[in-house]
């Protein structure tokens, strides 16, 4: 009897190890709105004085936009993820990076100096539009949806929000030049009638203005790719040389912007307002008019995973140099 107790115990340790250190975010299952509300939450409860949480705005169709800080510094990094809806992971991975430092203690130092806040679901609507959950929103606005899907119920293409606005169209630089996009409402490519017109961009412009952040980084789906490069003038080879380093470390290549490329992101938008840098990272192997396929996760997170640590660095390095 002693024997099959202690093979019990030993069964249990092996297979339900230290339940109380589980991770929050689940990278099983599609990434919802729902699923990142809840753990937004129970992060904050887990992690308590580690993680601050604040409310910076709705969606048109009032789903908060949470931005989530760790560390105590004034110097702050910007991290966002899903502007558009179909790049739902991104915010899966913004959201397994926030779990990985605040649980990791040694970071503390640095983070005396330096907060990283991230945005990691800037378009709820979208990503809840893309997983099929239509009938979420009200019945007039559902045909609405379905009427901009080009009467598809197939939503797995959706980029834009709510409302049919393209979000990481809607920045003011080379907005007016962006004349390739939809001209109306749509699953993807419609600017809007004009520049910082969506909720969800109002509330990433304020809050990109009151935080005013080192370095911006902007996750997007697929490619595998780094964009840098925004009318840096003078600081091009120090924007070139940061841009280096994030693809030594994960992997990706450097993206060279096509001759039309005119602007309307957030990164060229933040790149020539703030003189300082910005990175449009794209995740996942490239795939066309769909979310990347959850499997590719691991390998993202796995290239991914020391970036703010990098970014820690390369933030005290441009303060030094503002000094000088």
């Amino acid at each position: 009897m002693k024997k099959f107790i202690i093979l019990l115990l030993s069964f249990q340790l092996l297979f339900f190890p230290t339940i109380s250190k589980a991770a929050v975010v689940d990278h099983s299952k599609p990434y919802s709105y729902k699923e990142f509300q809840q753990d937004v939450w129970l992060l904050k409860s887990k992690y308590k004085d580690r993680l601050q949480i604040q409310t910076i705005g709705s969606s048109e169709y009032g789903r908060k936009l949470y931005a989530i800080r760790i560390g105590s510094g004034k110097k702050n990094i910007l991290m966002i993820g899903a502007h558009h809806g179909r790049e739902w992971i991104t915010s899966l991975l913004l959201m397994t990076m926030i779990e990985q430092y605040a649980s990791t203690s040694n970071l503390d130092k640095e983070l005396e100096n330096v907060s990283i806040w991230f945005v990691p679901m800037l378009n709820p609507d979208g990503v809840t539009i893309q997983q099929g959950e239509v009938e979420k929103f009200p019945f007039f606005s559902k045909r609405q949806i379905k009427k901009m899907n080009e009467g598809s119920s197939d939503f797995s293409r959706w980029k834009s929000n709510g409302l049919g606005i393209d979000l990481n169209r809607q920045y003011s630089v080379g907005w007016d030049k962006l004349n390739y996009a939809s001209e109306k409402p749509s699953y993807k490519n419609y600017k809007g009638k004009k520049p910082f017109e969506a909720k969800e961009v109002k509330a990433m412009l304020a809050f990109t203005e009151k935080i005013k952040p080192t370095i911006a980084v902007s996750y997007h789906s697929s490619g595998q790719e780094i964009y840098w490069q925004y009318k840096n003038g003078e600081h091009t080879e120090r924007d070139r040389k940061l841009a280096e380093k994030i693809s030594a470390a994960t992997g990706y290549k450097l993206g060279v912007p096509d001759e039309d490329a005119i602007g309307a992101g957030y990164t060229d938008w933040f790149i020539n307002e703030y003189k300082l840098p910005a990175l449009t990272i794209e995740i996942c192997p490239l795939i066309e008019e769909s979310n990347p396929p959850l499997h590719t996760f691991k390998g993202e997170w796995e290239r991914n995973k020391e970036l703010p640590k990098i970014l820690i660095q390369e933030a005290k390095k441009l303060e030094d140099a503002h000094k000088k």
